[in-house]
């Protein structure tokens, strides 16, 4: 447990957004992105093997024999206690490494922080839950960058490794393939809740901490090939980015989502990021929703900071939530 548990600054408060709620609206990233790849590189054995084209989880290049996993991701206060921001953001960037089928080797620090408003006391307690959670994961903690920003924002560049063979893509699946999540929807909701009142959640700061390790580990001992993380752009999102890369369409079993404990109640108390509004209204022209409601339909877009891993296979332990189909008139079907 922090140290800072009780103190008096709320970090929520500095932010204009929280954690993976403040992205950049996947339809206008993709506008702005669109065209950038680079041409092929002349390096010799140094082929990239995943690249900004399927807006996968990480880049992968090839070098001698394996492949080598390189991400970045930070964002502002998602809860009010440093130490556990620290530790989110921590988890949340390695989980790019496993949803790859890679092992996370090295991180480097990025901190942005106000100077002149937050005491630095504060900013070592999140580099502290960084260190904490990179030490679990195995993975070094070598420096960084920071810099002065009127807002706060951490989290980590990452280095990881896997086998060239074994990759977990998001445009490796087939129809047939069952979908399972390893963790909960709900987490959107219920940060936004603890910023707008200071209620704190533990099941929500235990699954955001909880990393992706295992769970990758697992698709890949199950023999998948096919995954991604569900992030900011909600399952809703990353699912039609996985089945439009994939050349496939996704039915999607609503009854068979896990939520954590409250995530409703936090829907229907009106607990909704503008983030998980524009998931929604981005993936509509590509989904039937057929009967499900608008509180199901606001979670299945939710804006997930740190959350689980969606797999194409079977995972030991992780509810099936759907299945991969040929493709159709739609890419998500809501049954």
């Amino acid at each position: 447990m922090s140290a800072t548990r009780q103190a008096p600054v709320r970090l929520t408060q500095f932010a204009h957004g929280g954690g993976c709620a403040c992205k950049i609206p996947p339809g206008e990233l993709e506008e702005v992105v669109a065209g950038l790849a680079a041409p092929p590189s002349a390096a010799a054995g140094a082929p990239l093997l995943v690249g900004i084209a399927t807006g996968d989880d990480a880049a992968v290049v090839g070098h001698r024999g394996t492949a080598l996993v390189c991400t970045a991701d930070f964002f502002t206060p998602v809860v009010d206690d440093p130490y556990d921001w620290g530790r989110i953001a921590a988890a949340n960037a390695l989980s790019d490494v496993y949803a790859m089928g890679g092992r996370p080797l090295l991180a480097v620090n990025l901190l942005a922080w106000p100077r002149d408003r937050l005491p630095f006391d504060l900013a070592g307690e999140v580099l502290r839950g960084g260190l904490d959670v990179a030490t679990e994961a195995a993975c070094h903690v070598g420096g960084g960058h920071s810099v002065d920003d009127p807002e706060p924002k951490y989290g980590m560049a990452v280095t990881g490794v896997a086998d060239p063979e074994q990759l977990l893509r998001n445009d490796a699946g087939r129809p047939g393939l069952p979908l399972s999540l390893t963790k909960p929807l709900g987490l959107g909701v219920l940060n936004n809740r603890h910023k707008a009142t200071g209620e704190r959640f533990e099941q929500a700061v235990a699954t955001m901490v909880a990393l992706n390790r295992d769970a990758g580990e697992a698709a890949l001992a199950a023999g998948a090939r096919c995954a991604t993380d569900v992030t900011g752009f909600g399952l809703l999102g990353h699912l039609h980015k996985l089945a439009r890369a994939s050349g496939v369409s996704a039915v999607i079993d609503t009854g068979a989502v896990p939520y954590l404990d409250g995530a409703r109640e936090a829907v229907r108390d009106g607990y909704v990021s503008g983030g998980t509004r524009r998931n929604l209204e981005w993936v509509t022209p590509y989904t039937d929703f057929g009967d499900t409601d608008a509180d199901t339909r606001l979670l299945l877009a939710d804006a997930q900071t740190s959350g689980g891993l969606l797999v194409a296979g079977e995972v030991p332990g992780a509810p099936v939530i759907g299945e991969l189909v040929p493709r159709g008139s739609h890419s998500l079907v809501l049954r």
